[in-house]
């Protein structure tokens, strides 16, 4: 009789706390926790990477990424994050950034020998905001609790009052790092946050154009080596190139439109 009255409070639970909504192109999603409980687990997750892992002091280099992120942060929907995005670089040679719910955001100093430019660097940084403005790290998280987790468990992630849950929120996001397992996004949410991130460096007034430029670097750096795409998670360097310029028309219309121009070299 308690196992079943705890199956029923199980089932209660998601119920209640399940909604259903729609990405920013369209696909329907899962998404079981509030904005508020994801902005306090990217927090915590935050917090933790900035003790494990090397704040750049470099004058230069921190004036250079605050730049391009905060020409990027305010074309963010206001329902997605209103408040002040907190940026910092990490003394890291992955060539990688990311964004966390609660306007977190990090780039790693071994990106900036890839992407070369400043709209190079926006369109990684944009990138990994349309993570957080589609809630792919929201999704994960449902998916993985539906799947996988009991009813003291969703409890604690969504209470998320220990530090030490911000490995899931890490994992969720598709970051590997010291403080996180590595769980990259599905080729489905990389591909819609590349679409996003193109949307959002052109209506900032960088040119979308080097978004195709910034993979053609990321594929030169990596040697030509690329796993095969059907058993990756991660679309091939030149698939996004090809998904990023069957976009590019409206994406240069927006930045036609934009008057604003970061100069951030």
């Amino acid at each position: 009789m308690k196992s079943r009255l705890k199956s029923f409070a199980t089932a209660g639970f998601i119920t209640v706390l399940c909604a259903c909504a729609t990405s920013p192109t369209g696909r329907n999603q899962m998404l079981l926790y509030s904005e508020t409980q994801m902005a306090e687990m990217g927090g915590q997750a935050f917090s933790s990477m900035k003790e494990e892992l090397k704040v750049s002091s470099k004058q230069v280099e921190n004036s250079y990424v605050q730049c391009v992120a905060k020409s990027l942060t305010p074309y963010v929907p206001q329902s997605v994050f209103s408040g002040e995005w907190e940026v910092v670089v990490f003394e890291d040679e992955q060539v990688n950034a990311f964004a966390l719910p609660g306007g977190k955001i990090g780039v790693y100093t071994g990106l900036l020998n890839v992407a070369k430019t400043q709209s190079q660097l926006a369109a990684v940084i944009g990138h990994e905001i349309g993570h957080v403005i589609a809630h792919h790290g929201n999704e994960r998280m449902s998916t993985s609790t539906l799947t996988n987790l009991g009813t003291q468990a969703v409890a604690q992630v969504v209470n998320a009052n220990e530090v030490a849950y911000s490995g899931a929120i890490m994992a969720a996001i598709g970051m590997g790092s010291e403080v996180a397992i590595t769980l990259p996004f599905s080729r489905t949410h990389e591909s819609e946050a590349d679409l996003i991130g193109l949307a959002l460096m052109a209506q900032a007034g960088f040119d979308p154009r080097e978004s195709v430029t910034l993979w053609q670097n990321m594929e030169a750096a990596s040697g030509g080596q690329q796993p095969i795409e059907l058993l990756s998670t991660h679309p091939a360097p030149q698939s996004r190139i090809e998904n990023l310029q069957a976009n590019m028309t409206a994406a240069l219309y927006d930045y036609d439109k934009t008057a604003t121009r970061p100069n951030c070299n």
